[in-house]
């Protein structure tokens, strides 16, 4: 089995190997990042089985295309017993009715279907198909191998094999590198950085930093504004601000600059999370996480990048409750399995005589006029007195705490 990578799957015993091995194949979507081995495993899948392989791209192809690979592969099957595979390149950009014309093949084995996608199959394959196959995700590839990758391209490749190069200082490292497990990327910056390289005196062709550097352009980012790495990266500077890491969370705020996000896009999320993850413990969080989506807003790119820094890094280091939003969250699971209580007379308005006539207002306690506090009932009366604020001891709510504990002894936040 002559694939490099992917070694979850792939490994002796491992479970797609197995079902390689045995023959005993099922539909599949292979999910996973450009450059990974996608249409080589798809390929060597039909080698080891013997099946007739047809490929087609959903960017380039419709529903006239798929029919026609279906009768050939009735056709095949009647005359040799012969199983066909189809191979459907970025399957996620087929819609609904083009996926559907795959149902009926796939259920009764005329086809044997392998789709390869780069967004995640749970949102982008349709439900009755994806119940169909079995997803396997395909991961970016390690720096060994992509170095096998390399040195198998130097050794085997019929133009790269009959020249001489020699790479200088850590200009090999630097291409596997920023080929980011992309071993598309990592072969095409590198017949570039030949095709760029003056031979010297001897006929080598030196590739240094610099040349491998102007080959790639940029580092190759697996960031796509609107698919699954698009959440997941986001997720990770959410997750590195609260966990009060300002360094992981610039790293991943620059991943989604460079990767083109919407500056305001990561300006909201940093205003969501200044009140569920920081709160009372700093409320400064807030204003300034709202400032900062105004400034964004002002100002736009490059300068925006500025301001968001100076966010991320406030937010990071801020301390942190999640008191508030646990509150609420909790009073709400409360109010929508029981009825919401009526609101009690003297917490009522009474505009009007009749209303006064009515009870409203009548027993209400002004708290100003006991000096800024005093003891009544604000919840309905068929309601508990339940507790739904707890405060942390991080930050301003220490002192929250202390002063709701000294004004309400009788409930206990902890």
């Amino acid at each position: 089995m002559d694939l490099i990578g992917q070694e979850h799957l792939l490994a002796p015993g491992k479970v797609l190997r197995r079902a390689i091995e045995t023959d005993r194949l099922v539909s599949m979507i292979l999910w996973g990042p450009p450059g990974v081995g996608k249409t080589t495993l798809a390929r060597l899948i039909a080698n080891e089985t013997r099946s007739q392989y047809f490929s087609i791209s959903a960017v380039t192809s419709g529903v006239a295309d798929v029919r026609k690979v279906i009768a050939r592969a009735r056709e095949l099957h009647e005359i040799d017993k012969r199983r066909t595979l189809l191979f459907i390149d970025e399957i996620h950009r087929f819609n609904k009715a083009q996926q559907d014309a795959l149902l009926h093949s796939v259920e009764d084995g005329t086809l044997l279907l392998i789709g390869a996608t780069t967004e995640n199959p749970s949102f982008e394959v349709i439900s009755p198909l994806l119940s169909r196959c079995r997803v396997y995700k395909l991961e970016p590839l390690s720096s060994a191998a992509l170095e096998k990758i390399l040195l198998r391209a130097l050794e085997n490749d019929s133009e790269l094999a009959r020249l001489t190069i020699r790479f200088e200082e850590s200009a090999r490292e630097l291409l596997i590198t920023l080929a980011a497990g992309d071993a598309r990327a990592l072969l095409n910056a590198l017949e570039l950085a030949v095709q760029s390289a003056v031979p010297n005196e001897s006929g080598v062709l030196p590739l240094d930093r610099s040349l491998i550097e102007e080959a790639m352009q940029r580092r190759t980012l697996l960031y796509d504004k609107k698919g699954d790495y698009h959440y997941d990266t986001i997720s990770a500077l959410i997750k590195s601000v609260r966990g009060s890491d300002p360094d992981a969370a610039l790293y991943w705020l620059a991943v989604l600059l460079e990767g083109g996000e919407d500056p305001k896009f990561i300006a909201r999320r940093l205003i969501v999370l200044a009140s569920e993850d920081i709160g009372n413990a700093d409320p400064h969080a807030l204003m300034l996480a709202t400032s900062a989506f105004d400034a964004v807003h002002v100002i736009g790119m490059p300068e925006a990048r500025i301001v968001l820094a100076q966010a991320t890094v406030y937010l990071a280091c801020a301390p942190k409750s999640n008191a508030s939003y646990l509150g609420i969250s909790q009073a709400q699971e409360d109010v929508r399995k029981t009825a919401a209580g009526d609101v009690p007379l003297h917490l009522r308005n009474a505009p009007t005589a009749l209303m006064n006539e009515f009870g409203y207002a009548v027993g209400y306690k002004y708290p100003h006029d006991f000096g800024g506090f005093v003891e009544q009932d604000y919840f309905p009366p068929a309601a508990p007195n339940r507790v739904y604020y707890r405060p942390t001891e991080n930050g301003i709510e220490q002192k929250i705490k202390q002063r709701l504990q000294n004004l309400w002894p009788k409930r206990k936040r902890v």
